[in-house]
């Protein structure tokens, strides 16, 4: 018994010790390099992450390809996209939640960063235009477009499905396009791609520098071009490449390739198209000849479209 009160009194002592040695260690040593203290410019860093408002939006066009251009952005280091459509400037209940909601729907960034939201719905919404400019009248805005038959028939495509799936019935295409045997100027898809009427709007309210038009059709065929000329837009450096996409010939489309990791659009991008009889479309093309043609002029560029 005494031994074991002996041998526990020896082991307190040279606990006391040790910790007194670690003590003077400390008084002594307080600024050595022994002791870790975070480095200033991390914890700043680390402040400094936060949400913020979008310094570019991709405004449209809707069934234009505007998913596939948000996620090859999002390649870019620089940049931080939000994952899903806001509709912040477009529906009148999002609207009236006011900027710190908005900001609320973004993702987080570090000084330096991008941050770039996508709502197709903005372009072809007459109260768009103002509200973003009250937002911020030097925000970098995307518009992609592709032949505005093929993205017609992919938007009542889309709502077919959307239709079907919840059992409902839909007409045919036809029947919403065709009036009599002709273009039925009423029907909201064929609305949707009337580029210049919407355009128009657009440039009342921003310069045309501030507006950088994608050409929907090439990025699909090849969109390292595109994304270069959109990275340039946005003054951010050249980080996106070649290497960066490969075509599936699956899925009929390129890929994204990051990291080691490839990813590709969900299943309904490259869903095959409704029908329409070659009559109808050609009726179509021969309607959208003259508002093309003004869209043209109004981009200074022009497109292969029907």
């Amino acid at each position: 018994m005494l031994w074991t009160v002996l041998l526990a009194l020896l082991v307190l002592l040279l606990l006391q010790t040790q910790l007194s040695v670690c003590l003077r260690e400390l008084r002594s040593g307080g600024s050595s390099s022994s002791v870790y203290s975070p480095p200033s410019s991390s914890s700043s860093f680390y402040n400094a992450t936060q949400q913020r408002l979008p310094g570019a939006i991709i405004i449209g066009v809707r069934k234009g390809g505007t998913r596939a251009l948000l996620e090859m952005l999002n390649l870019h280091p620089d940049v931080e996209v939000a994952k899903a459509e806001v509709h912040y400037f477009n529906v009148e209940e999002h609207y009236r939640r006011g900027l710190a909601w908005y900001r609320a729907q973004m993702p987080f960034t570090v000084p330096g960063q991008l941050t770039v939201e996508k709502t197709p719905g903005y372009f072809a919404a007459p109260q768009v235009p103002a509200r973003v400019w009250d937002m911020n009248p030097a925000v970098r805005l995307l518009l992609i477009v592709r032949d505005p038959a093929e993205r017609l028939i992919s938007d009542y495509t889309q709502v077919l499905h959307n239709r079907l799936t919840r059992h409902k019935p839909y007409k045919p295409l036809e029947q919403l396009l065709l009036h009599k045997g002709h273009i039925d100027p009423g029907y909201k898809a064929l609305q949707r791609s009337l580029y210049h009427q919407h355009l128009a709007r657009w440039l009342e309210v921003f310069p045309r520098e501030q507006i950088h038009v994608v050409d929907g059709d090439a990025l699909i065929r090849d969109p390292f071009p595109e994304l270069r000329k959109a990275e340039r837009f946005l003054d951010l450096p050249p980080r996106i490449n070649p290497s960066n996409f490969y075509y599936n010939t699956t899925k009929g489309f390129y890929c994204l390739l990051s990291a080691g990791h490839d990813k590709c659009l969900d299943e309904s991008k490259g869903r095959p198209h409704a029908p329409l009889s070659t009559q109808a479309l050609k009726k179509l093309c021969r309607y959208f000849r003259k508002p093309n043609k003004l869209f043209f002029e109004m981009v200074g560029r022009s497109f292969a479209w029907c």
